[in-house]
C-alpha cells in the first residue's frame, strides 16, 4: 500500500494558517503531521474550542469608523422608487399648467426686489422716492413734536396682506396735545372699474375698458389737537398715487395734499405767519401756486352743510399730474411744502400752549371739533377712499379725529364775542398774505 500523500489543496491550506499572527485570541495547540512515519514541521492548526469554553468572542467594532462610513442603507433607494410616480406627475402638471406663468410679479414685488437689491436712489422709481420721503419727514416731525409735549409717541407698525402697509405715531393725553396722530401709509392694491371711471375725469390716461388696475398710494398724514383752545388745530396730507397696466407700466399718476389750520380762538399773527411759511414754500416753484391752492384750500375744506370752512385755511391741491409740471418739478414742489411745516406751526404752539383758559373756552373748543368731525366723515374724500380700500386699516383712517369733541343743540355765541367774530372769518374766507 503506497504511503499517503497530503495533496496540494490540504497543504496549501495548512501554509495559509500557519500565516496566522502568533498573538491568537485564545490558545491554540501545535498539531503534528505525519509523513512516512516522520514528523513534518510542525504548524499551527487552531482546533475547534469547546461547547465548554463558550462561543468564539466577536471581532471588536471601531465606532468611529462606524460613524464615518457608515454601510449604505437600502431605503433610499426603495423610497426613490415609490417617490417615482408622484415626481413625474408633478412635472406632468408643470409643463402642462400654463397658469403657473400667467401671473407676473405684482408692482409690490417689483418695490420690495428694488430696495433689497439696490436701494433708494435719485434713479429709483418715484413710488419708492416718495415712500422714503415721508419716512424721513414723519422721523423729523415726530421727534420735534416729543420735545414741545415732553411725552413719546406710541409707534405702530402695521402690513396689509393685500401689499404695504405703515407707521403710525400717535401720543394722547400727552402734555400739550390732547391726541396727536403722525401716520405714513404704503399702499398697493387694485382698484376696480367703478373707481376707475370716477378717476377718469382727471386722468384720461386710465383705460374704462380694463375690469380693475393695479395702485399705489403712499402719503404722510398729520394731525395736531392740542389740549389748551388757544392753541389751534392743525391738520397736513402729502401724496402720491400711481396706476400700472398688466405689464407693470405706468399709465397715471399724481401728487396731492396741503396744509390748513383750525383755531377755535383767532389770533391774526399766528395765522399770518402760517400763511406766510406756506406761501413762501409756493413762491420758490410757482407764484400763482399759493393763490390757486389757497382758494382751493377755502372751497375744499368747508362744511357746506354749515356754510362755514372748517378753519382759517392753507393751501390744498389734488391730481396734479404731466398736464400741470413733469414728476421732478412737482416731487420737489411737495418736499418744499413738507419741509415748511415744522417752521409755520412750532412757533405758534409754543406761544399758545401755557395760556391760561376759562372752562367757558374749553367748551367752546369742544363745539368746534365737532365740526371737525363732521367735514371729515361727511366731506373729506380721503377718508372716504381709505374707508372703502380692500384691507382698509380703520384706526390709522380715523386718527384725525379728536378725543373728545362737543354736539350741542343750537348752540350760538354771544354777539360781539371772540367765538363769534371766528365765525364771521369762516363764513367769508379772508386773504391773510
Amino acid at each position: 500500500m503506497p504511503a499517503l500523500r497530503p495533496s496540494g489543496a490540504l497543504l496549501r491550506a495548512f501554509k495559509l494558517q500557519s500565516s496566522a499572527p502568533s498573538s491568537a485570541p485564545f490558545f491554540t495547540p501545535y498539531r503534528p503531521l505525519l509523513y512516512n512515519n516522520n514528523f513534518f514541521t510542525a504548524t499551527r492548526i487552531p482546533l475547534r474550542r469547546s461547547i465548554s469554553n463558550g462561543p468564539l468572542p466577536k471581532p471588536k467594532k471601531d465606532p468611529l469608523k462606524e460613524w464615518r462610513e457608515p454601510e449604505p442603507s437600502k431605503w433610499p433607494n426603495r423610497i426613490r422608487l415609490l417617490m417615482l410616480p408622484f415626481v413625474g406627475a408633478i412635472i406632468y402638471n408643470m409643463l402642462t399648467d400654463k397658469s403657473i406663468y400667467a401671473a407676473p410679479p405684482t408692482i409690490a414685488e417689483k418695490d420690495s426686489l428694488l430696495k433689497r437689491e439696490s436701494g433708494i436712489t435719485s434713479s429709483s422709481p418715484m413710488r419708492l422716492r416718495m415712500e422714503s420721503l415721508i419716512k424721513q419727514h414723519q422721523k423729523t416731525i415726530v421727534s420735534e413734536l416729543e420735545k414741545v409735549d415732553g411725552k413719546p409717541f406710541v409707534v405702530d407698525t402695521w402690513e396689509r396682506a393685500e401689499g404695504g402697509g405703515g407707521i403710525s405715531c400717535v401720543l394722547q393725553d400727552g402734555n400739550v396735545f390732547e391726541k396727536a396722530g403722525v401716520n405714513i401709509s404704503v399702499v398697493y392694491g387694485r382698484l376696480p372699474k367703478p373707481a376707475i371711471a370716477k378717476m377718469r375725469a382727471n386722468h384720461k390716461a386710465l383705460d374704462p375698458d380694463v375690469e380693475s388696475l393695479d395702485f399705489f398710494a403712499s402719503g404722510l398724514s398729520m394731525v395736531l389737537h392740542p389740549k389748551n383752545p388757544n392753541a389751534p388745530t392743525v391738520h397736513l396730507n402729502y401724496r402720491y398715487f400711481e396706476t400700472a397696466d398688466e405689464q407693470g407700466k405706468t399709465n397715471a399718476w399724481w401728487f396731492g395734499g396741503g396744509c390748513d389750520l383750525t383755531p377755535s380762538y383767532l389770533y391774526d399773527e399766528d395765522t399770518i405767519h402760517f400763511h406766510q411759511t406756506v406761501k413762501d414754500a409756493c413762491d420758490k416753484h410757482d407764484r400763482a401756486y399759493y393763490p390757486k391752492f389757497k382758494k382751493w384750500c377755502d372751497d375744499y375744506f368747508n362744511n357746506k352743510h354749515r356754510g362755514e370752512t372748517r378753519g382759517v385755511g392753507g393751501i390744498f391741491f389734488d391730481d396734479l399730474d404731466e398736464t400741470e409740471k413733469d414728476q421732478e418739478q412737482l416731487f420737489s414742489f411737495v418736499t418744499s411744502c413738507l419741509e415748511a411745516f415744522l417752521p409755520s406751526y412750532l412757533p405758534i404752539i409754543n406761544r399758545r400752549k401755557d395760556m391760561e383758559f376759562t372752562e367757558q373756552q374749553k367748551l367752546w373748543q369742544q363745539l368746534r371739533r365737532g365740526r371737525y368731525v363732521e367735514f371729515n366723515l361727511v366731506h373729506d374724500r380721503g377718508t372716504a377712499f381709505g374707508l372703502n380700500t380692500p384691507g382698509a386699516r380703520v384706526e390709522s383712517i380715523l386718527m384725525s379725529l379728536p378725543l373728545t369733541a362737543r354736539w350741542q343743540y343750537m348752540h350760538a355765541p354771544e354777539k360781539g364775542s371772540r367765538e363769534e367774530r371766528l365765525l364771521e372769518v369762516l363764513r367769508s374766507p379772508k386773504e391773510w398774505v
